[in-house]
């Protein structure tokens, strides 16, 4: 809780300061009748030990993964993170760490990015990734920048399977930017042909795999439409740990891959902070926005980390700049680098199988109830499954019954009638047998 010093004597010095005659004068701009006249209604002052048990007391209201079954996924998934990614991040070398811009001095930092830069490249099967972005969903609107950069064309093809917050993410780009959208509805029975709405001045076609529904999708084929168009193929993964078990988007064509990185060592914490993975070809790395860490060695032949490629307006003139991006991820790519690093190739493709088997037993279980028909043919560790009623009632009764259900696809698309009985299902190595018999028992009571 802050404590505020300032005494009406601060105050009034303040205000003279600025020339305002009172408290009123400086929100002379705010609109009176959303004004408070009155104190907030709060019970009265308490000591700091009552004020903790009574916000703990509110706090163990809520339902989350830690203290019920969960399968609610939709780009944020619940993982374990072992014990070792907390202890190792605070360390105050890390912990109060901030941009390298003196690399002399910043070798450990430079080198986690090295590190981290490298493992995603491998992950994504591209040339070379940068130092992290945001997040997924602002990594997705970077590369269409990156993308009309690259090609000189202003206009983006967006799938319709597109996480629906990762599309309005671009098209807030594209209403302040000089370009244009073109963007597919989400079909809940099929892939809809993305090739078919490439055309001239088209930079890039922004698939994501899996979908928001969970399919899989070959991206081959339309890699190859869009080369013989001259776009890019810009390829977006929300669930990283699927990339320790499907084809990576890199050796399907992809000229561009984004991912969110949050299932690596980075807890659900009510939407963030999130880590955004980008990655690319070498022969578009000066067009990449961010910035990274590179390995050089000084006049004696040693080895040593530098900040290289730095296409930000601290580094470079401004109208040059590929980005506007502040600062980078750095703790939360720290949180992913220890945790992959801990985990290593043979780790990650066991969490992968894990997380696959568990969305396997969920699937089956669930198809076995009645009013409940599963709609995906293939799957990482989430599907989507058309339900009997409304699935946005059902999420909350299954809630009241102490079950997170799902994710009811009409939470992204209000009004749309095709969308209203699906929901998408997550299931991952923190999914244990009894939860899915919870889900599926009470599923069933709800759906009778």
């Amino acid at each position: 809780m802050r404590y505020l010093p300032h005494t009406d004597s601060d105050r009034r010095a303040m205000l003279n300061v600025i020339g305002a005659g009172s408290m009123d004068d400086l929100y002379v701009d705010v609109p009176h009748d959303v004004w408070l006249d009155g104190p907030v209604d709060l019970p009265p002052h308490q000591g700091e030990l009552a004020v903790e048990r009574a916000l703990g007391a509110m706090a163990a209201k809520n339902l989350h993964g830690g203290n019920t079954p969960s399968f609610v996924g939709c780009g944020a998934y619940r993982h374990h993170i072992p014990a070792t990614v907390d202890a190792l991040i605070q360390r105050g070398e890390f912990l109060t760490s901030y941009t390298p811009y003196q690399p002399e001095v910043s070798q450990g930092t430079l080198q986690m990015l090295f590190e981290f830069q490298t493992m995603v490249a491998m992950l994504t099967g591209m040339d070379v990734a940068n130092a992290s972005m945001y997040d997924g969903a602002s990594g997705a609107a970077e590369a269409v920048l990156m993308a009309n950069r690259v090609t000189r064309r202003h206009r983006a093809v967006l799938s319709g399977g597109l996480h629906p917050h990762y599309r309005e993410t671009v098209e807030t780009y594209a209403r302040y930017g000089d370009f244009e959208i073109a963007s597919q509805e989400l079909n809940p029975e099929g892939v809809q042909d993305l090739a078919a709405l490439i055309d001239g001045n088209t930079s890039c076609v922004v698939v994501q795999t899996p979908d928001v529904m969970g399919r899989l999708r070959d991206l081959r084929v339309l890699a190859d439409a869009c080369h013989a168009a001259g776009a890019l193929l810009v390829a977006v993964v929300t669930e990283v740990v699927s990339l320790g078990l499907v084809t990576p988007p890199g050796e399907m064509g992809a000229d561009i891959v984004v991912c969110e990185g949050q299932s690596l060592g980075n807890p659900t914490g009510f939407g963030g902070p999130y880590l955004g993975l980008f990655a690319t070809r070498e022969k578009y790395v000066r067009q990449m926005p961010g910035r990274l860490s590179g390995e050089a060695t000084d006049v004696d032949g040693r080895r040593g980390y530098v900040l290289t490629l730095s296409t930000r307006e601290q580094h470079i003139r401004r109208e040059k700049a590929t980005s506007n991006i502040c600062t980078n991820s750095g703790l939360c790519a720290l949180a992913f680098t220890i945790h992959l690093s801990l985990l290593g190739e043979a780790g990650l493709t066991r969490l992968a199988h894990l997380n696959h088997e568990a969305a396997l037993r969920t699937e089956a279980a669930l198809a076995a109830v009645n009013g409940v028909t599963v709609l995906n043919e293939s799957y990482f560790n989430e599907f989507t499954v058309r339900l009997s009623k409304p699935a946005a009632g059902v999420v909350d009764a299954l809630a009241a019954r102490g079950v997170l259900g799902g994710v009811p696809l009409s939470r992204f698309m209000p009004g749309r009638d095709d969308v209203a009985e699906l929901m998408v299902v997550a299931a991952t190595e923190m999914t244990t047998p009894d939860e899915i018999t919870a889900l599926a028992d009470r599923l069933g009571e709800v759906l009778s």
